[in-house]
């Protein structure tokens, strides 16, 4: 059962710089033992974020992760995934593909966890999102249509069974080349979160080159 994790506060931290050469495997990650598929072009290292909007820790590692994200270079590619519940966890995910599905995600997704979290809205029926879309250039229709499409249910369904692959045990939690796989609990703090994808982003990209 998927729950959102508790931050143990007597993490050690780790330097600014972690590289791969020093992350233990079963400590600082865990490897899974049968990869999931990839969701990107060939070449590229996928970094998986599995996310609650809901979900308070995903909340404050939304700006960690933001700063890394911009520092990538163009062979990685970021995939976000909303977790999936039951209840508000799956009325979060729809209306995180209905507003990919209507292009509006990127500049809605952390207005929507501001939302949750500094104005404690719930956003979780389909008359409260419309609203909530509508302040980003599409009909309150053209929202309602999306989250109801076929589409993002069919979306909804598959993240609900890739995190079924992935054995998460919570979220927030990342997840490189489908393998390795960093939560809070293993990497100590929040903080250090990007830090040990960053080091398994270049584990990868050196295995490759071998």
């Amino acid at each position: 059962m998927f729950k959102s994790l508790i931050v143990a506060l007597a993490g050690l931290s780790l330097s600014a710089a972690v590289s791969a050469q020093t992350l233990t495997e079963g400590e600082d990650y865990e490897r899974l033992e049968t990869p999931v598929e990839t969701q990107v072009d060939d070449g590229q290292i996928e970094v998986t974020e599995a996310f609650w909007f809901g979900c308070p820790h995903c909340y404050r590692l939304q700006p960690l992760v933001a700063e890394w994200y911009e520092t990538l270079p163009d062979d990685v590619s970021v995939v976000h995934m909303p977790a999936t519940m039951g209840g508000a966890w799956n009325v979060h995910a729809k209306a995180f593909y209905a507003a990919e599905a209507l292009g509006i995600e990127d500049d809605l997704h952390q207005d929507f966890f501001d939302a949750i979290h500094k104005q404690e809205r719930s956003l979780t029926d389909t008359d409260t999102l419309a609203a909530f879309f509508a302040d980003y250039g599409v009909s309150e229709d053209e929202a309602r249509e999306a989250l109801g499409s076929f589409g993002v249910k069919s979306q909804v369904n598959r993240a609900h069974a890739r995190m079924r692959n992935m054995r998460l045990e919570g979220v927030p939690a990342l997840m490189v080349d489908g393998r390795y796989l960093v939560t809070p609990q293993s990497a100590g703090s929040l903080d250090n979160m990007p830090k040990i994808a960053a080091a398994l982003v270049e584990r990868v990209r050196e295995d490759r080159a071998e």
